[in-house]
């Protein structure tokens, strides 16, 4: 056992050794070296003009391209479309983030699971759905941004039932590159960047569905108007 231990105790001076030495000779090679130039940070989109009504069609497309469900409404139509999108779905019970307006659930038949925080990952399992807002959509890669914002919630809340209802403000929370969106998001928050449901090719490049996350994604992108009743 002392044999085992003083052996292990060497095998580690030996490495701290050689890694001083090494970070040494890097230290030497740059001491002289002059400062990197600043890094250039005023990207523009490199496909999409900043025009609102082609940022949100090429979003649909993109969308649509990844296989999420993509539907267009006005606030007055939303609490239909997403009662109706959980039973086209055969959804018999949803989660619902806390901050999640009343209206959007107000024609809605299923369960609302309502979280407050003691949702457990074994209890969302038994949910058929969440009902999420975003923090934002990028238009050039179907990609929708959560940051756990009121009415998103939790990051378990999106990623353990089968289906994920997405609501996205247009135009307002719609950008066209992810150069436009990394300033509007705080990176001190839990971002989860979703293209599409969750899939995986990584076994003989066959496609599975819902092994991260939500097996079907649908998409409400929803049309400017007064501010959604609480």
């Amino acid at each position: 056992m002392n044999e085992a231990n003083h052996s292990d105790r060497g095998s580690a001076h030996t490495a701290g050794t050689a890694r001083a030495r090494v970070l040494a000779r890097i230290r030497a090679a740059v001491r002289d070296a002059a400062e990197a130039p600043p890094v250039t940070r005023d990207y523009l989109s490199a496909h999409t003009p900043d025009d609102p009504a082609a940022a949100l069609g090429l979003l649909h497309r993109n969308l649509a391209d990844y296989r999420a469900g993509v539907h267009r409404t006005s606030p007055d139509g939303l609490p239909a479309l997403v009662a109706a999108l959980l039973t086209a779905r055969g959804a018999r019970s949803a989660a619902v983030p806390a901050g999640v307006p009343g209206h959007w659930l107000s024609a809605c038949t299923a369960v609302l699971h309502h979280d407050d925080g003691t949702l457990t990952a074994r209890a969302l399992d038994t949910i058929d759905a969440v009902i999420s807002g975003c923090a934002l959509a990028i238009a050039e890669t179907g990609t929708i941004v959560l940051d756990g914002g009121p009415a998103q919630g939790r990051r378990a809340l999106t990623l353990v039932p089968d289906l994920h209802i997405c609501v996205v403000r247009t135009p307002d929370q719609v950008v066209t590159s992810v150069p436009r969106a990394m300033p509007l998001l705080s990176p001190t928050r839990p971002l989860t960047w979703i293209s599409g449901p969750s899939a995986t090719s990584d076994i003989e490049l066959t496609r599975v569905e819902g092994v991260h996350g939500p097996r079907t994604l649908e998409v409400i992108l929803l049309a400017a108007g007064p501010p959604d009743p609480p």
